[in-house]
């Protein structure tokens, strides 16, 4: 990759828990590299049934098509306090989906006495995210931000509480595009143009951020 972006570690995240063992094997074959990121996605599909909200899963997804009732809702927030009861158990940091549930989900960690929190995608207010800012909790920017009605978060956001991301092959700088990894760039571009700074600068603050939430990656970068 270019500009100060040589080094870029994967984070393979799954959606089922009958990933887990292919994700752990790839990370195993390589090694510093590839990290895994362990959790299940908050809909699952079954033979018999439509797409609902978790079931003994994790995440929080309001999304009227997924969780349209209160029981639904209250379902999502007790199986997400399980992760962050495992995280916190663990001290592993918590990449976290909240899809149409920001405040809620900002909310709940805040509760929860959560750290080390790496909000993925944020879809909510600005003014909802300065509410996590204030916790210390960190925000990623997706290659889709240069098309999305999320900009006016990155306006707002200190840069020290940004990370980057490409969410691949999702949110990708084109819509219905395969999305890559090297398309971080975008990302990085598009904070500096906002911030008026330089994009070195965004990628030497958004890379520390990251390594202070996974400080594991400084092992790999040391060796």
């Amino acid at each position: 990759m270019q500009r100060g972006l040589a080094f870029s570690p994967l984070w393979q995240v799954s959606e089922h828990s009958s990933e887990f063992e292919g994700l752990i094997q790839l990370s195993k074959r390589h090694k510093g590299l590839v990290f895994p990121c362990l959790g299940v996605h908050p809909v699952q599909g079954t033979a018999s049934e439509q797409q609902r909200s978790a079931t003994l899963k994790v995440g929080l997804d309001y999304t009227p098509r997924i969780a349209s009732t209160d029981d639904q809702k209250l379902e999502q927030r007790q199986i997400f306090i399980r992760q962050i009861e495992l995280a916190k158990r663990f001290n592993l940091p918590l990449n976290v989906h909240s899809r149409s549930a920001g405040r809620p989900a900002i909310n709940l960690l805040k509760e929860q006495g959560a750290e080390n929190i790496l909000l993925h995608a944020f879809d909510g207010k600005p003014s909802v995210a300065m509410e996590g800012v204030k916790a210390g909790y960190f925000f990623s920017i997706p290659p889709s931000i240069i098309r999305s009605e999320q900009q006016k978060l990155v306006k707002q956001l200190p840069l020290e509480n940004m990370c980057l991301e490409t969410d691949s092959p999702a949110l990708g700088p084109e819509k219905q595009v395969r999305n890559e990894p090297k398309n971080i760039l975008f990302s990085a571009e598009y904070i500096a143009k906002v911030k008026g700074i330089s994009v070195e600068e965004v990628v030497e603050i958004t890379t520390k951020n990251a390594l202070k939430l996974f400080p594991r990656i400084l092992h790999v970068l040391h060796k």
